[in-house]
This record gives C-alpha cells, sequence and structure tokens, in this order.
C-alpha cells in the first residue's frame, strides 16, 4: 500500500523521451513588447541578474537601436557564462548585419512568417514561394558570418504545416542542420493535446519534426490567448522539444506568453532529475516586477502571489499548522515564498490562538504557549466574529489590530515562563493565575 504523507513520499514523473530540456528567457524582447511596459537599461541588467541567479540558459534581445545595444553590452560586461545573450533579427540580410555589428553574440533568432495571412497581409509577400526564398537567404547569410541561428516559424498553429512549413523545415535543416526549429504559436490556437493534428496539435507538431524530420533542437513558443501557453509549452518538452521560450510572469504582448515561473516550477518539483534551476528568487522577482514596472501580480496568482501560502478558513489553516503538505502544494521556501495565517471570516480559534501565540512571542521575546480554552482567547475571538456579523468588516484583521487585541486581553496577565526569563513562574501557563514568586 503506498501512503503519501509528505512531499518526498511522491513519486516524480519522467519525461517520455528521457531529453535534456533547457530554458530561453523573452522577457527582454517580447515581454518589452507589453504595451504599457517600458524596460530601461537598468531594468534589464537586473531582470538579466534574476535569470542568471535563477540558472536561465538563455535570452533573447534586441539590438536594433543604441539604448538596446548599451543594455546588452553593460549585460557581457558581468561576464557571466550564463543566460547567453541572443539576437533576434528579420528575415533581412541588414537586421542580421545588427546582430554581427555585437560583439558577443554568436547565435540569432531569425522571423519566418509562416502562415498565409502573414505572408500576404503583413509581409505583402506575393506567396510562399518568395516568403522561403527570403526566409533562407537570410538563414544562409547568417550562417556564412558564423552565427548559429533559431528560424522563428511564426503563426505555424495557423499555418499549412504539411504542405509547406515541414517541407520548409526540411530545406533550413539543410543549411544548418544545428538550428533550433522554433514553434511559434503566435496567437495561442495551438492545443496541448495529442489526438489533435493540423494545424493546432502542438505534440503532432513536434513529433513530426523529431521523428519524420529528425530535427534536433526544437524550441515551443507559445502566447497565452486560451490560457493554454505553460500547458502547451510542458507538452511540448513531453513530446520531445528540448526548449521552450518563455517570459516571467507571462508578460508579453496582449494575453502575453508562457510563464517562466510556472514551468520551472512543474520542473524542479514534480519532474525526475531536474535540480538545475533555483527558484528562490522567483518571488523578489516578481516583487521587483511589481514595483518597478507597475505590473500588478494577482494575488492568487500561481508561484509568486501574495495569497499563494496564506490561510484563513479554519480547516486549511488548522490542517497547515499540522502538517504544511495538506494543503500546501510545495513548501514556501522553494519559491522564496513565506506562510500567512490570516484571521477573517472564516477562521477557526485554532488560527487565532496560533496568531495570538506568535503575537506574544514576538512582544515579550520568549516562548509563549496560549491554551484553545484560555478565556482571554475566546474573548478575542467573540469580538473578531461580531465584527463580520455586523458586517462592519470586509478584509482579515491586521497584525497591528491584533496586536491591540493581545495587549487589551494579554499584556497585563503573567504569561510567561520564568524558567526561561527570570522574572516569575507560571502554573498552567496560558491560563489566567496569580504569578508565584521566586524562592532562593
Amino acid at each position: 500500500m503506498k501512503i503519501y504523507e509528505s512531499y518526498e513520499d511522491l513519486p516524480k514523473l519522467k519525461l517520455p523521451y528521457g531529453n535534456e530540456v533547457f530554458i530561453s528567457d523573452s522577457t527582454i524582447r517580447d515581454g518589452s513588447q507589453m504595451p504599457g511596459i517600458v524596460l530601461s537599461r537598468e531594468h534589464k541588467i537586473q531582470i538579466y541578474e534574476y535569470l542568471h541567479e535563477i540558472g536561465i540558459e538563455k535570452l533573447e534581445a534586441f539590438v536594433f537601436n543604441k539604448r538596446d545595444r548599451d543594455a546588452v553590452d553593460l549585460m557581457f560586461d558581468k561576464g557571466y557564462e550564463f543566460p547567453e545573450i541572443t539576437g533576434w533579427a528579420r528575415s533581412s540580410r541588414a537586421d542580421i548585419d545588427k546582430i554581427l555589428e555585437v560583439d558577443g553574440i554568436e547565435e540569432t533568432g531569425i522571423l519566418m512568417s509562416v502562415s498565409d495571412t502573414h505572408i500576404h497581409s503583413k509581409m505583402r509577400l506575393s506567396g510562399r514561394e518568395e516568403a522561403e526564398e527570403r526566409y533562407l537567404d537570410a538563414l544562409q547569410y547568417a550562417v556564412d558570418h558564423g552565427l548559429k541561428t533559431r528560424a522563428h516559424l511564426e503563426d505555424m498553429t495557423r499555418a499549412d504545416n504539411y504542405g509547406f512549413v515541414f517541407p520548409l523545415v526540411k530545406k533550413i535543416m539543410e543549411i544548418d542542420p544545428d538550428c533550433i526549429i522554433r514553434v511559434c504559436d503566435t496567437v495561442g490556437y495551438g492545443m496541448p493535446f495529442m489526438n489533435i493534428d493540423e494545424p493546432y496539435g502542438i505534440p503532432k507538431i513536434i513529433q513530426h519534426l523529431k521523428k519524420e524530420i529528425g530535427v534536433k533542437n526544437i524550441e515551443t513558443h507559445i502566447h497565452d490567448d486560451y490560457g493554454f501557453g505553460s500547458a502547451s509549452s510542458i507538452a511540448g518538452f513531453w513530446h520531445g522539444a528540448n526548449w521552450t521560450s518563455v517570459t516571467f510572469l507571462g508578460i508579453g504582448e496582449r494575453a502575453g506568453n508562457s510563464e517562466m515561473e510556472k514551468i520551472l516550477l512543474f520542473l524542479a518539483d514534480r519532474v525526475e532529475g531536474f535540480d538545475k534551476y533555483n527558484l528562490e528568487p522567483v518571488t523578489r522577482f516578481a516583487e521587483f516586477m511589481e514595483k518597478e514596472l507597475g505590473l500588478r501580480v494577482p494575488r492568487n496568482k500561481a508561484v509568486v502571489g501574495k495569497n499563494i501560502f496564506a490561510h484563513e478558513s479554519g480547516i486549511h489553516a488548522a490542517g497547515v499548522l499540522k502538517n504544511p503538505f495538506n494543503y500546501e502544494p510545495y513548501p514556501p521556501e522553494l519559491v522564496g515564498g513565506t506562510r500567512l495565517l490570516l484571521i477573517g471570516d472564516s477562521s477557526g480559534l485554532e488560527v487565532i490562538r496560533y496568531k495570538v501565540q506568535e503575537t506574544l512571542n514576538n512582544l515579550l521575546d520568549v516562548e509563549t504557549v496560549v491554551e484553545k480554552d484560555d478565556r482571554r482567547l475566546l474573548k478575542i475571538q467573540k469580538e473578531i466574529q461580531k465584527l463580520y456579523d455586523k458586517e462592519e468588516r470586509v478584509s482579515c484583521i491586521s497584525d497591528e489590530e491584533l496586536l491591540a487585541y493581545v495587549e487589551k486581553y494579554f499584556l497585563y496577565q503573567p504569561i510567561s515562563d520564568p524558567a526561561r526569563t527570570g522574572r516569575g513562574k507560571l502554573k498552567n501557563r496560558g491560563k489566567i493565575q496569580e504569578p508565584v514568586e521566586e524562592k532562593e
């Protein structure tokens, strides 16, 4: 019989192909295109620092103007091996020349719009033949100048993959067998389910590239318009992709991108053999993005939301106090978070007792124990519940408010243990008692 009573008891999942997988960050590039977001050089450098601390393998950056290039130069000045700084270019020799001007960049992505709507209405090309000619010329130019390449197959989940994209990929591989083929789900039409084929099925696309064409390096780049971003990125790994392109907090155009922190957590906590990423900085990273960029991180957002380890209801709070595994899927310290017990309209006596005891410990700087039948505790509970019963309160009780209750009912009662403090012993700890004088 299997018994699951702790985090260590739970089995880890295994990637079916046993493939090593990697993360490529696009926060500085794609994330900067989010409406209302302006990344200064200082912002980019700090984001780079967080990515380095986490252990992300690559990032991509624009180098079209001076401020972009200055930021990239400052990143190189750090001397870090990771994340590797890579470029981004449209399918033009002029764009690739911009990449070549930056000392230190050895790889670039090349945008290749593959859906018919992009070929005709966005790029104003005559058709697929002209598009292919342009894409392969840019790729060959980059390779001839010593660059490693990524082929960004934009809008692939609305393209004729069997009729156009897969044959194009074969020609790309002839030019650069090590090219990373980026499967771009540009408007989030892709689905993570195995039984879906042309043009939406991410697993089918990955498997065709891997098994039928023999692509060595496959990367997903998923937008989150239908909420499948992170799921589709993980599905890519599950079916043979070895890279995914993500942004921190999923920032980006429209609904954004696959969220780095979710994918990192899934790999580190649920998949066997992933101990290369340090998730402790992600909560600090999120706080930085909120403070410096004005982003609003929802309180209930997975991994980094302020409520992830917050407990108010009586059942949940009591369960967590007994064993965090009861209601927390992973320990707070894994992602740099902190457990928070709150007193609200659904809180039971146990969480109030815990919070009162915690407040006393901080107030007196000694270890104290408050019993559940302490009548002072019951008075505090009654006062708090009266606020909610009369609908005079629509928020949780703050620590400052609880301190006032503790001072009102406990401050002048002897609750400390003189064996530790030397200030008088106490019978029946936590009950109202008269102190007993110390004797020589």
